[in-house]
């Protein structure tokens, strides 16, 4: 199923990632904190949203920093999404 995002949203995957202690001890991503770098899946057309001409400055495949509570969770053909505003992303990771 392809998602296609509306006015400034964007649709980014989170980016799983294994952690290990100085231990050794290697935590799973489900016994951390929910990470807040995801990938960009799609980017909505931009234009204007509340009356402001809003141009879209992300692109698919960047790497991103989200808000911590940014956006609404779905889940599409067994896949895990989050819808969130272009204004919810607070920087690209290069």
């Amino acid at each position: 199923m392809n998602v296609k995002p509306l006015g400034d949203r964007v649709v980014i995957k989170n980016v799983e990632t294994e952690e290990t202690t100085k231990s050794g001890i290697v935590l799973p991503g489900s016994a951390k904190e929910k990470p807040q770098m995801a990938e960009v899946l799609a980017v909505g057309p931009g234009g204007v949203v509340d009356g402001k001409e809003v141009k879209m400055q992300v692109q698919v495949g960047q790497k991103v920093i989200y808000s911590k509570y940014a956006g609404t969770e779905v889940k599409l053909d067994g896949q895990e999404m989050i819808i969130v505003r272009q204004s919810d992303i607070l920087a690209v990771v290069e």
